[in-house]
């Protein structure tokens, strides 16, 4: 279906704004959420890790975590290997996590609200399987 992508682009700068300024209110933005989001689901983690989730440079996340550092929301912990960084989320990281959440759901909710279930549902795997097609497509 032609367009589709040109779609998907369209959507994606407005809602990034959208984020941006939610998240603004507690000094972040989408790049140091997604930190934080990995964080939260995979915690103790490495900054490889975190940036090969991302598919990003790992000189981007340490700039990341650098920043999170700063702000108490993340800190450095004991790995195996000295070489390595293993971050985790401190208190505050943990609090700040629970109440962006909530807020980010809010407006989730907001931008779907006339969407049957069905929809969404559709939606979110159709998406599943365009990241998959796209992700097999790297190692071809």
């Amino acid at each position: 279906m032609q367009g589709l992508l040109q779609r998907f682009f369209s959507l994606h700068r407005p809602l990034l704004s959208k984020l941006n300024e939610l998240l603004g209110e507690y000094n972040l933005s989408y790049s140091l959420w997604q930190v934080i989001l990995y964080l939260k689901n995979n915690q103790p983690s490495s900054l490889v890790d975190i940036a090969n989730y991302y598919d990003i440079e790992k000189p981007s996340i340490t700039r990341r975590v650098h920043r999170l550092e700063e702000g108490l929301i993340v800190k450095t912990i004991s790995g195996k290997d000295r070489r390595e960084k293993i971050i985790e989320l401190t208190e505050i990281g943990e609090e700040l996590y629970k109440v962006c959440r909530e807020r980010i759901t809010e407006l989730e909710n907001n931008v779907v609200r006339d969407i049957s279930e069905n929809d969404q549902i559709s939606t979110f795997e159709t998406l599943t399987k365009i990241q998959k097609n796209i992700t097999n497509e790297k190692e071809i």
